[in-house]
C-alpha cells in the first residue's frame, strides 16, 4: 500500500502553496526595510519578531489539534498566515511590520506543526522517515519557487502583497476535500512538550534543531541583507538564494539515505562540518555559487536528520508533543541567531555573519564528538 495516500497528497499540495508565499516573504521583507534605509538592527529585530511568532504558535497548536483536529487547525493557521500578509500594506515602519511579522510568525508555525504531526501520525515507524523526506522536498521546492519567482517579477510592496496573500488563501482549498483522523488523540491528551525537551536519549536532536535554528534563522534572515550590502541586485539576490535552498533539495535524499545506512550521529557530525567549512569559504571569497551550494546542502539538511533522530526515541502517541518540541527548539534558534547576529553585524562587519555560523557549528560539533563513546549508532528501526 502506497504512503502516499489522498490526505498526504492534499496536504503536501497545500504546503506547497503556503511554503511559496513564505519563501518571497522572508527574502523580500529584509529587502524591503532595507530600501526604506531601516538600520541594520531593526532588519534583524522584525526578522526576529517573525520568529518569535514561531515560538507562540508552536505552544499553541498541540492544544489546537486536540481540540479542533487537525483541518480546522490548518484553517485557522492560513487565515493568521494571511492575515500577516496582508498587513505589511497598510503602513511601512518598524513597529507596525514588527507586529505584523509576529502575526505572520504565528500563523506559519501553527501550520507547520499541523502538517509535521499529520504526516507522522499518518504514518507508522517504517515510513515515517519517507513522509518526512517527502515533507522537507515539499518544503524547500516551494521555497525555490518562491526566490526563482523573486527574481523574475517586480518586488515592488503592494505589487507582492495581493497576490502573496491570494496563494496563502489558496492553500487552504486542498484540505477542504480530505479529511486527516488522528489516531492517537486520546493518547495524546496526557503528553506534554516540555518532557520531550529533556528527554536524555533525544537530546543530540532536539540540540540539533537549535543549532538548524540559528543556522537557518541567520541565512533566511540575514543572506539578503548581507547580499544587498555587497552590491547584488534583487534579482539576484532571489537567484542565489534560490542556488542555496536548491543545494538542500539536492541534499535531502542522499543524505537521507546515508543517515541510515550509516548512523545520524556521523552523518550530522560530517554535515556540520561542512557548514563550517562553506562559512570559512565565504570569509575568504571563494567563488559564491559553489560555496553557497555547499552550504545550503548541509545546511538544510541538518534539521530533518536531526528531527528523525528525536521521533523515533519516542512512542505514537507522544509524535505531535516531540514534534512541537523539536519545532520549538528549531524555533527558539531561529529568534536567537538573526538577533544576534544582526548585532553584531551592526556593530563590526557583513563577515560576522559567517562567523556566527561556523562558531555555533563548531560547539554542536563538540557535543557530537563527545557523545560519540555515549550513544549507540542510532539507525532507523526500519
Amino acid at each position: 500500500m502506497s504512503i502516499y495516500t489522498r490526505p498526504v497528497l492534499l496536504l503536501l499540495c497545500g504546503l506547497l502553496l503556503l511554503t511559496l508565499a513564505i519563501a518571497v516573504l522572508n527574502t523580500l521583507v529584509p529587502l524591503w526595510l532595507a530600501h526604506e534605509n531601516l538600520p541594520t538592527w531593526q532588519v534583524g529585530m522584525v526578522s526576529s519578531s517573525y520568529f518569535t511568532g514561531n515560538l507562540l504558535g508552536t505552544l499553541i497548536t498541540g492544544a489546537l489539534i486536540k481540540k479542533l483536529g487537525f483541518n480546522r487547525s490548518y484553517y485557522i493557521a492560513s487565515i493568521i498566515f494571511a492575515a500577516g500578509c496582508a498587513g505589511l500594506g497598510l503602513m511601512v515602519g518598524f513597529w507596525s511590520w514588527f507586529a505584523w511579522r509576529f502575526i505572520a510568525g504565528v500563523g506559519c508555525a501553527m501550520i507547520w506543526v499541523v502538517v509535521e504531526s499529520a504526516l507522522m501520525c499518518s504514518g507508522t515507524s517504517r515510513n515515517r522517515g519517507r513522509l518526512l523526506a517527502a515533507y522537507m522536498m515539499v518544503y524547500y521546492v516551494g521555497t525555490v519557487a518562491g526566490q526563482l519567482l523573486v527574481s523574475k517579477v517586480s518586488t515592488e510592496l503592494m505589487n507582492v502583497l495581493p497576490w502573496v496573500t491570494g496563494i496563502v488563501i489558496t492553500g487552504i482549498l486542498p484540505l477542504i476535500f480530505t479529511r486527516i483522523v488522528n489516531h492517537h488523540g486520546e493518547q495524546q491528551e496526557t503528553t506534554h512538550v516540555w518532557p520531550m525537551l529533556r528527554l536524555r536519549h533525544a537530546r543530540l536532536g532536539v540540540n540539533g534543531c537549535i543549532i538548524s535554528g540559528i543556522v537557518l534563522g541567520s541565512l533566511y534572515g540575514l543572506m539578503p541583507l548581507y547580499l544587498n550590502h555587497q552590491g547584488v541586485s534583487d534579482s539576484g539576490i532571489g537567484f542565489w538564494m534560490a542556488v542555496m535552498v536548491s543545494a538542500g533539495i539536492v541534499g535531502q535524499w542522499p543524505i537521507g539515505k546515508l543517515a541510515d545506512r550509516f548512523g545520524r550521529l556521523l552523518v550530522l557530525r560530517v554535515q556540520v562540518f561542512v557548514v563550517i567549512m562553506g562559512c570559512m569559504a565565504m570569509l575568504s571569497n571563494a567563488a559564491m555559487g559553489p560555496t553557497l551550494f555547499v552550504l545550503g546542502a548541509a545546511g538544510f539538511t541538518l534539521y530533518p536528520v536531526a528531527m528523525a533522530w528525536a521521533c523515533e526515541k519516542v512512542a505514537p502517541h507522544q509524535l505531535v508533543a516531540m514534534n512541537q518540541a523539536l519545532l520549538l527548539s528549531y524555533t527558539i534558534g531561529s529568534l536567537l541567531g538573526p538577533t544576534l547576529t544582526a548585532s553584531l553585524m551592526q556593530s563590526y562587519s557583513d563577515s560576522l555573519l559567517f562567523v556566527m555560523i561556523a562558531s555555533v557549528s563548531f560547539i554542536y560539533l563538540m557535543m557530537l564528538l563527545r557523545k560519540a563513546g555515549e550513544h549507540p549508532t542510532p539507525v532507523a528501526h526500519a
